[in-house]
């Protein structure tokens, strides 16, 4: 049986057809759109579907790429303002921050990010505490510094409530601000026995992280230096310092530093701040190629990165060339070094997951509460550890292991979902342990992507922050208008499609199943955009074909007709009414004929050369492979393993889907490009997969009617292997193997023949299979009905962005 008959099998043919008939609701893209693409066509051109709103929006996103913007921080800035002059205790070092403090409170007496987010509460608290400090500390804004006390004690209880968002570190550096507070005799307005809580919760979160020698847990307590007062051991600290005299990028740690060690790294450091922001500091720097990184990803995730193509290369490029220079800014922080070396990997780069080495263990890292990014880092990290591509990439087998347990038990905590800040990143962690990269179809996930993204821009570390590049309203923008543009021309080649089948009869085939919308909805949520038009409508149409032939062969035609299709095949042209020994074989030769002649002229016409006689012998090679499956039921013969899979990976009739499609997705392919050995491998082990996937499911069924089977087989002829449950488990180990090469050639660039491009086609049908066999009982009919319509039918419609 075939990929198409074999997984089309767990579906409901009635349900599907409804959906042929379904009036979707009107979407926002009114113009007519044109069914297909002339051959020459490299580029869409957007004019049809787009006006200068769209334009525009392209053109701000793609300024995005020249220049990072992030927000200055309250917070950072209080703390560099109390570095005192090396010339006298009494003055500051930097006066220009003490003077931005008293122009830039808020009107309710608060520091912090213009209209907070109601949740963070704590942060604001943090913000004005640490301000009011530094104006003690040099006895200047008394009115600002009353207004300053008046917000925190108005707003203390907070401090106490687990509802509000803490910022890393809250729990130690609030109350040692407390504690500076006390040493500069500023009063503050709050109860003792709050104060005492708060000190003993400290106390007992400090004792037991003192305790601990993990290297993580000492890089913690550097991070949070500010708040650790006469407890920090400056020793230990400094050898956190960065290449570019920061600690850990954390412009209050470095002023704390400073102000005790007067080290001219820190010093450095804090200049080269206030020289690029102006009288004020950020609280993370250098962010620029994790910022990037997030653009490039959102990009990605949303769907539209074709129309960035030159601006992602340039900041993949030198995202390469800091990764091979051992650059502090990938390296340092286990977010930014984890999404680079996905992207990369992704995009082609040939990097080693060997500098992930340094995160293998670092659940104990993720075990104390607010420790940096944990909860997002974890997430990064487990998305890094899906691109195995090598057998022994021990790495990051065991990263995958303990950040998938480290998420699972964060999605189990109720406050999670509780926290609206926090509603973002748990639904992102829900949607990675659920639908894993290699069984995630493009334009579901993209769908997923646009209707759970979070516009919001607010992160935050020791304090919020914000960054447009990490989040922003045109990437939403510009992702629904061209879903939703994209979808209406699926719908338009959908009808295309129907006028085919009834233009061609194969609607009077009572063996046949009818599985159009299956068929098409395989190829739009993989090959989506406009210009791919051609090989869409291939795909959809040879894989109409190949479930027709797989019914033919296997309860549709006698042996004199599978016999007599085959020859008129190999013949080719020939008369119709004469050669044809029945009305089936007559409908299914003449489908057959005219829909690879149509394919044959257009891919000619792509490719500047007579395919046509290749894409007959892709079906050719199928045809033989069913019918050799069709004398072993009929002979009862049991095949040796290797003699079933010889020809199970071409009867699984996935050539005929995906080779032709080949010719339509840019590139001019020579015949030996085409028909040599790398494009072979990658069909082989993109087909062996479907194979293996579809037998281990229909093993039951198969065994009942006297089919041949790969797991019967290796239960039969398996060394030692006695039990189906034995059988499955080893059959499943080789699925992951095949598919981890065929990723591997799919990434491959050195010594590559076969476009990238083309190769993705193989990765993109590996999905596909992946994701109709990925639970036991298969993609249900409910799932796909939902699926189907998520990416035909419905437009994605927001209420604002």
């Amino acid at each position: 049986m075939g990929f198409g008959g074999a997984a089309m099998a767990l579906y409901s043919s009635n349900s599907l057809l409804l959906l042929l008939h379904h009036k979707p609701k009107s979407s926002c893209v009114t113009a007519p759109i044109s069914a297909s693409l002339s051959p020459g066509l490299k580029t869409w051109t957007e004019g049809n579907h787009v006006g200068l709103g769209f334009e525009g929006t392209k053109e701000r996103i793609k300024k995005m790429f020249d220049k990072v913007e992030l927000s200055v921080s309250s917070y950072d800035t209080a703390w560099v303002a109390m570095v005192p002059s090396p010339y006298s205790s009494q003055a500051p070092y930097f006066p220009e921050c003490v003077n931005w403090l008293l122009e830039n409170q808020s009107h309710d007496g608060s520091w912090g990010l213009p209209h907070p987010h109601p949740m963070l509460v704590k942060d604001a608290l943090s913000s004005t505490l640490a301000s009011v400090l530094a104006l003690k500390r040099w006895g200047v804004g008394e009115e600002q510094r009353n207004k300053g006390l008046w917000f925190i004690a108005s707003n203390f209880a907070s401090v106490s409530d687990e509802k509000q968002h803490s910022p890393i570190g809250f729990d130690i550096i609030f109350p040692g601000m407390i504690e500076y507070a006390k040493e500069l005799d500023l009063n503050l307005p709050l109860g003792q026995r709050d104060v005492d809580a708060m000190l003993q919760k400290r106390d007992l979160e400090l004792k037991g992280s003192l305790g601990s020698n993990t290297k993580s847990r000492e890089a913690y307590l550097a991070y949070i230096s500010e708040g650790m007062g006469r407890l920090q051991d400056w020793e230990m600290v400094m050898k956190y310092q960065m290449k570019n005299g920061s600690l850990l990028n954390s412009p209050s740690a470095t002023a704390a530093a400073l102000s005790h060690l007067q080290n001219a790294g820190c010093l450095n450091y804090l200049r080269s701040l206030l020289e690029k922001f102006g009288n004020a500091v950020p609280t993370v720097y250098p962010l620029d190629l994790y910022a990037r990184l997030c653009l490039v990803d959102n990009l990605e995730r949303l769907g539209i990165d074709r129309y960035f193509r030159m601006e992602i290369r340039s900041v993949l490029d030198e995202t390469y060339r800091c990764w091979l220079q051992r650059e502090e800014e990938i390296f340092a922080d286990r977010a930014t070094c984890a999404i680079a070396f996905r992207i990369l990997r992704l995009n082609g780069y040939d990097i080693s997951s060997v500098p992930l080495a340094q995160f293998a263990e670092d659940d104990q890292y993720f075990k104390f509460g607010q420790d940096f990014k944990d909860l997002g880092a974890a997430l990064e990290l487990f998305r890094a550890s899906e691109m195995i591509i090598h057998p022994d990439e021990v790495v990051l087998e065991k990263q995958n292991s303990w950040s998938s347990h480290f998420l699972r038990q964060g999605l189990s905590n109720s406050s999670i979902h509780a926290d609206r800040l926090n509603k973002y990143i748990a639904q992102e962690v829900e949607d990675a342990l659920r639908f894993p990269y290699y069984a995630n179809l493009d334009r579901i996930a993209n769908r997923r992507s646009i209707e759970h993204y979070n516009v919001d821009d607010t992160r935050i570390l020791k304090t919020a922050y914000r960054s447009s590049h990490v989040c922003n309203k045109d990437f939403l923008k510009l992702a629904v208008e061209d879903f939703n543009f994209c979808q209406s021309i699926h719908q338009n080649e959908l009808k295309q499609l129907e006028r085919w089948i009834i233009e061609n009869r194969l609607d009077k085939l009572k063996f046949a199943r009818q599985k159009l919308a299956y068929c098409y909805f395989s190829a739009a949520a993989t090959i989506f955009s406009p210009e791919q038009s051609d090989a869409r409508l291939s795909w959809a149409k040879n894989s109409v074909l190949t479930t027709v032939v797989d019914d033919f062969f296997d309860i549709g035609g006698s042996e004199e007709e599978l016999l007599n299709l085959i020859q008129l095949v190999e013949k080719w042209d020939i008369d119709v009414a004469v050669d044809c020994c029945s009305e089936q074989v007559e409908i299914v030769f003449s489908a057959l004929h005219s829909t690879i002649s149509e394919i044959g002229v257009k891919a000619s016409a792509w490719q500047a050369r007579n395919v046509t006689s290749h894409i007959i012998d892709i079906w050719l090679k199928l045809l033989r492979s069913m019918l050799q499956e069709a004398q072993w039921v009929s002979n009862k013969s049991a095949p040796t393993m290797d003699e079933y899979m010889t020809n199970a990976y071409v009867s699984f009739a996935l050539g005929p889907i995906v080779l032709p499609a080949l010719y339509f997705v840019g590139p001019k392919l020579s015949e030996e490009v085409v028909e040599g050995p790398e494009c072979h491998k990658l069909y082989k082990l993109m087909s062996t997969c479907g194979r293996l996937l579809n037998d281990i499911h229909s093993f039951k069924r198969e065994s009942k009617e006297g089919k041949a089977n790969a797991l019967a087989l290796h239960m039969i002829h398996g060394n030692g292997v006695t039990t189906e449950e034995q059988a499955i488990r080893e059959m499943k180990g080789l699925v992951k193997s095949q598919r981890r090469e065929l990723q591997r050639l799919v990434l491959q660039e050195k010594g590559s023949t076969v476009p990238r491009i083309c190769k993705d086609l193989f990765w993109k049908m590996s999905k596909v299979l992946h994701t109709f066999y990925e639970k036991d009982d298969g993609f249900t009919s409910h799932d796909m009905l939902r699926a189907v319509k998520s990416v035909i039918y419905e437009p994605v419609l927001l209420a604002e962005f």
